[in-house]
């Protein structure tokens, strides 16, 4: 490959960025970093501007090898040559700071990923949750903090890994890490999303009895979780307790205590707490009016239907298509006018 691509510079054939990555890769793959560099250098000198690909694959060699300094400086060249990094390149870094201890230093990669528009995905965790294993048994003053526990349940909860989880939260408890509204409600999201009913509730109780003070992103959570599984009755009871604990429901929670009554068939008591969310203030979101309008749909009841149109209209809201098409379906088979319905104009 070496002297192919010789050979194309003496016949002033101009390799692209393409070829040059090829025989970059080819010579990480035979462990000539030396000649992998050159190339590298090379190729910016003969003005073939770098690519993700390009820089992704001198990343890998430079982690692969503990040259995590170097890593980091290709790293800040790469966004200097207006490169994005994308989440393979993170991916590449955390793991290469991971194997060489440096775990501080992946966890800022970690949490900067979002601020950079890459999204973590299951080998980002993996890479994370492995590298917190294998420095477990660091002396005291690198023990995992509360931070470290909420960024690993957070992984462990996205893979699947909630008995590994339910673990590693006995042990935060163990090691005496004082737990946060963040930690507590993460894990008891993490655990309904994962269908551990019962374990969120258990531990939502446990925190309560201890009085830890819980916000009502827990507490939507748990809702969110009891609705799922049809336990309605439950989560009703823990929605109207929100003001006996001094929190106040969002617009999140009205969300989803509503879709949770409509699921259930029980549209009365959703309208019903559709109009408690107008008269407290709270500004319904199209989701809420979607799902009330859907569930009216399926009870056949058109006042219901209209009187939510004109409401909607009033907000100078236009609503979904499939949803006004279906309204008219609805309206045609009852024998009611069409003009009984806001005429709906697209909203600047």
């Amino acid at each position: 490959a070496k002297e192919l691509f010789l050979q194309m510079k003496d016949k002033n054939i101009n390799p692209d960025v393409v070829t040059y990555t090829s025989v970059i890769r080819g010579f990480c793959y035979a462990n000539d970093w030396k000649e992998a560099k050159c190339l590298f250098i090379d190729m910016m000198d003969q003005g073939v501007q770098p690519n993700v690909v390009s820089f992704n694959v001198i990343m890998a060699e430079l982690c692969k090898n503990g040259k995590m300094d170097e890593a980091s400086r290709l790293l800040e060249l790469m966004i200097l040559r207006g490169v994005k990094p994308n989440t393979s390149t993170y991916n590449t870094l955390i793991d290469g700071y991971c194997l060489t201890g440096k775990i501080d230093r992946a966890r800022e990669l970690f949490v900067s990923m979002d601020s950079n528009g890459c999204m973590h995905d299951v080998f980002t965790y993996n890479m994370l949750i492995n590298g917190y294993c294998k420095t477990k048994d660091v002396e005291e003053a690198n023990k995992p903090t509360v931070v470290t526990y909420s960024t690993l349940f957070l992984g462990l909860f996205q893979i699947h890994q909630v008995e590994h989880a339910l673990k590693l939260f006995d042990e935060m408890r163990r090691n005496h890490v004082a737990g946060n509204t963040y930690v507590y409600t993460t894990f008891i999201d993490g655990l309904c999303k994962n269908g551990y009913i019962v374990e969120a509730v258990e531990l939502f109780r446990t925190l309560r009895i201890l009085k830890y003070e819980l916000d009502i992103v827990s507490y939507s959570c748990l809702i969110d979780g009891l609705c799922k599984i049809r336990k309605l009755e439950t989560a009703w009871e823990l929605f109207q307790s929100l003001p006996r604990v001094g929190l106040m429901p969002n617009v999140l929670t009205y969300n989803i205590m509503i879709h949770g009554l409509c699921n259930d068939g029980q549209m009365d008591k959703a309208h019903d707490l559709f109009l408690d969310v107008e008269a407290k203030g709270v500004e319904p979101n199209f989701l809420i009016f979607n799902m009330l309008m859907l569930g009216f749909i399926r009870n056949n009841e058109t006042s219901k239907v209209i009187e939510l149109l004109h409401r909607i209209d009033k907000r100078n809201v236009m609503p979904d298509a499939s949803i006004l098409s279906i309204v008219v379906d609805l309206l045609v088979k009852n024998e009611i006018s069409l003009n009984s319905i806001p005429h709906f104009k697209r909203h600047k």
